[in-house]
């Protein structure tokens, strides 16, 4: 038996992370389509890591159910990381609650519920929460403290017609969340944290620099104080420290990676964005 790391969401950014924590211990890759996990598994097995494959819906709880009993299979599960989720252009509103938000909340649930003493998890969440006006206090706690099943019928969140306030909500809802779970995590010895990437450079993120929204998201980022788009490893090695024993205690923050893009849209060069989203 050995510790367990689950990564869910096998893209560029899960994996990295899952790199930097997963030596000596047993990788359970996750994702919706097993072709994509399984082929993240061949990639961990050429490097040396031992793994396992499952897919995995995060808006299913039984499917999570049955993660969770995969995981532990292999030994005490000491690490959660969530790089799962839909964007605003590839799902309607609905899926994009579904997927991001309540699949979300159900993961650090069901997690919380198994993680071991020591253990940490990191949800990757997105700048696109932070670029969501304030909500009111009540709203906040209702995100944070809602149980699972009531969280979709929450008036504000029914209200929602547009994909990309479904994401920015859902996106909100995972930050809250994680800080919401840090209590009952911390009764178990084990950390809790998410992170906000901005535009960090995957396949998918490369494509949109090339696609027909390529010259915003370029002239975004030359005007961005950082002066270009992130990579997969910056995340991990954040992600790293946070599941380190240098990191123990951060519990339910979150922290946001993106080159200063988000000061720069509420305070800087990028205020001409608040226009258009």
């Amino acid at each position: 038996m050995k510790e367990v790391v689950v990564l869910v969401g096998t893209g560029s950014i899960g994996q990295a992370i899952a790199r930097r924590v997963g030596a000596g211990k047993h990788v359970v890759l996750g994702d919706l389509k097993i072709e994509a996990a399984q082929v993240a598994a061949k990639i961990f097995e050429g490097a040396g890591f031992e793994t396992s494959a499952i897919a995995v819906d995060i808006s299913n709880r039984e499917s999570i159910l049955k993660l969770a009993l995969h995981a532990q299979k292999f030994g005490a599960v000491k690490n959660l990381i969530c790089a799962a989720g839909v964007s605003p252009s590839q799902a309607p509103v609905e899926k994009i609650l579904q997927v991001d938000l309540y699949g979300t909340a159900v993961l650090l649930e069901e997690f919380g519920k198994i993680i071991a003493q020591g253990g940490s998890g990191v949800i990757i969440s997105s700048q696109s929460g932070h670029r969501l006006g304030a909500l009111t206090e009540e709203q906040n706690f209702q995100l944070a403290t809602t149980p699972t099943e009531e969280l979709l019928n929450l008036p504000f969140l029914k209200a929602i017609t547009d994909t990309l306030k479904a994401y920015q909500y859902s996106k909100r809802c995972n930050v809250l969340r994680v800080a919401g779970q840090a209590t009952s995590w911390g009764k178990r010895g084990a950390t809790i944290n998410s992170i906000s990437p901005g535009i960090i450079i995957t396949p998918l993120a490369a494509d949109e620099l090339k696609g027909p929204r390529g010259e915003g998201y370029r002239k975004m980022l030359e005007a961005s104080p950082a002066k270009r788009a992130g990579t997969p490893d910056e995340v991990g090695d954040l992600a790293e420290f946070l599941m380190s024993s240098r990191g123990r205690f951060i519990s339910g923050a979150d922290f946001l990676i993106d080159g200063g893009t988000t000061a720069s849209y509420w305070f800087g060069d990028l205020q001409y964005l608040k226009r258009t989203h």
